[in-house]
């Protein structure tokens, strides 16, 4: 965020999206199991309505042209600045990331990010054939009315991928954030709509149903879906009958692969927080680390160290960086993987249960050593706060393993040795590998997955073209 913030109190924000006293469904505090407010619950009349307003504003929206658009995209960035400091704080109260670290004023701060680059873009006509035999050009119009239906683990920022380059590509956009943290998302929809015309973006609020509705609405021309693999699946058949193209960013079981030769010391950091992100809640997460045997007990015991000197609490504290879980379900989903890692045999060097002292959803920041391929833990998405460590010998064997399930959407090689790493890399079957570091991710550089984490592509040139259709004009 460039420059100081305008605005410091949260509530007037939250004033201006919540239902009236007494209605609505009540949203707790993610750390202190508090309300913090009270979601309006929309129906299916309620996203017809959306749906409508957005696709008459259309026309008007793609008739400004892609100046004036990129001008208001620009603006709303600047409006996300002006609010970022009461948007953190709605976030980290409702989400439970904490305001400092790579947490909610991170993620607010990459939604101003997200936006300039989305209106600075350049997509240009490309010429396919300019000779003799004649002249054929692809252009890329607008697809017109598109559906995204945001998760609870960055609502925010993953909401701005999906409406920064759909406006920008002139589409307007109705958005159905998770029924665990729709607050956040409306207020930020409320801001962008302080500069947005009439009906180009609505934020309808309500349970799973709204979601499918919205993925099956015959006017929806486009479904961007960020989540599971099993809803994600929901969304392909929902989306069935108007045939809306889609774009699906599925659940991951990211495998990092540290090769011989790596310092240990030198890669901890990055390690952890690889995986350790958001309280370990990133579909990017590295989720699974294999280590060759020479170096394993050293780089155990590094992320041991980090592990449990690392602040977990309240994300209003100034001081932490882990949060709790964001909810009941996910925090049993974590203590029961790890139990039963360590029932297996795992050795939990750090963490492994618990922290009621901190709140009810708090689990320690955890690492298991000692676990191997078939231990559920390895091969499903933990979604949390604990980290697999297994032991190979054999390079060969670690890339079959890493490439076993059917997630793809991230996996990373540490070593000293970039050329080694490369030669590992290209063996991967994952949408993006990363040398050296995991999860990083750039508004130009495309992302997304492949396997049973989704298709489509998001971020620069590529993600403008995802949200539009193409068009060639030859003669």
């Amino acid at each position: 965020m460039s420059g100081p913030t305008q605005l410091l109190d949260e509530s007037p924000l939250l004033d201006r999206v919540q239902a009236p006293a007494g209605q609505g469904r009540e949203i707790l505090d993610a750390a202190t199991r508090e309300v913090v407010g009270h979601a309006p619950v929309h129906t299916a009349a309620d996203l017809d309505a959306a749906v409508a307003a957005a696709k008459a504003a259309q026309p008007a929206w793609a008739g400004l042209g892609h100046e004036r658009r990129s001008a208001l995209l620009l603006e709303a960035a600047d409006a996300i600045e002006a609010h970022a400091e009461p948007l953190a704080r709605l976030l980290s109260r409702e989400q439970g990331k904490p305001l400092n670290g790579p947490n909610a004023r991170f993620e607010v701060g990459a939604c101003a990010t997200w936006l300039r680059a989305a209106a600075t873009t350049p997509l240009e006509p490309e010429i396919l054939v300019d000779d003799e035999t004649g002249h054929a050009e692809l252009v890329y119009r607008p697809v017109g009315v598109v559906g995204a239906i945001g998760p609870w683990n960055w609502p925010l920022m993953i909401g701005i991928w999906q409406i920064a380059p759909s406006l920008r590509m002139g589409n307007t956009v109705v958005v159905k954030p998770s029924e665990h943290t729709p607050l956040s998302v409306l207020a930020m929809a409320a801001v962008l709509n302080d500069v947005l015309p009439d009906g180009v973006l609505a934020a309808v609020s309500g349970e799973r149903e709204v979601g499918a509705g919205l993925a099956a609405h015959p006017d929806v021309d486009k479904v961007m879906f960020t989540g599971s693999t099993a809803t994600g699946r929901k969304i392909v058949e929902a989306s069935a009958g108007n045939l809306a193209r889609l774009t699906l960013e599925l659940g991951g079981n990211d495998a990092g692969i540290v090769l011989p030769g790596t310092d240990p010391k030198a890669i901890a950091q990055d390690l952890f927080w690889g995986a350790f992100i958001n309280t370990g809640q990133t579909c990017a997460a590295l989720k699974r680390l294999y280590v060759h045997d020479e170096i394993y007990e050293d780089v155990v015991a590094e992320l041991a160290a980090l592990a449990e000197g690392t602040p977990m609490g309240n994300g209003l504290d100034e001081d932490n960086v882990l949060g709790p879980l964001q909810n009941a379900q996910q925090y049993d989903i974590v203590r029961s993987l790890v139990d039963d890692a360590r029932e297996r045999g795992g050795r939990v060097v750090a963490g492994g249960g618990p922290a009621p002292e901190l709140g009810p959803l708090f689990y320690r920041a955890t690492i298991v050593a000692d676990v191997a391929d078939g231990v559920p833990l390895v091969d499903e998405e933990q979604f949390g706060p604990a980290l697999p460590v297994i032991r190979y010998s054999d390079v060969d064997d670690a890339v079959a393993s890493a490439n076993r399930l059917d997630a793809g959407l991230g996996a990373s090689v540490w070593s000293a040795d970039r050329d080694a790493a490369r030669e590992v890399a290209a063996r991967l079957q994952a949408g993006t590998v990363w040398i050296n570091g995991h999860g990083g991710l750039h508004p130009m550089v495309p992302f997304g997955g492949v396997k049973g984490s989704g298709y489509g592509l998001e971020f620069g040139i590529e993600g403008l073209k995802s949200v539009a259709v193409p068009q060639v004009i030859s003669g």
